[in-house]
């Protein structure tokens, strides 16, 4: 039997608002933090201001819904709630 599969996580990010190095710092922000948690991160260009983030097929973010972007903080979360429920993020949690 192998491993269970690890989640994704997709972040469709607009490229007419030069969004790239914001979807990029927090792909490595995620990929630091949870690692091996993780199936990979995926970046998804896109237009139209769209901003999301997704672990599998649960949008965990949207810009539009949820005001703005996330802050490091709120983005890992919303991700461990999802990947990794009883995972201590040290002082975020705090």
């Amino acid at each position: 039997m192998g491993e269970p599969e690890r989640p994704v996580v997709t972040i469709a990010y607009c490229t007419r608002c030069n969004w790239l190095l914001r979807a990029g710092w927090m792909a490595q922000e995620l990929l630091s933090t949870f690692g091996t948690e993780l199936g990979g991160v995926t970046l998804v260009p896109g237009t139209g201001g769209i901003f999301e983030i997704r672990v599998g097929d649960e949008l965990v973010w949207e810009r539009k819904r949820d005001g703005g972007f996330p802050d490091v903080k709120a983005l890992k979360s919303r991700v461990r709630d999802r990947v990794s429920p009883a995972r201590d993020l040290g002082h975020l949690d705090r």
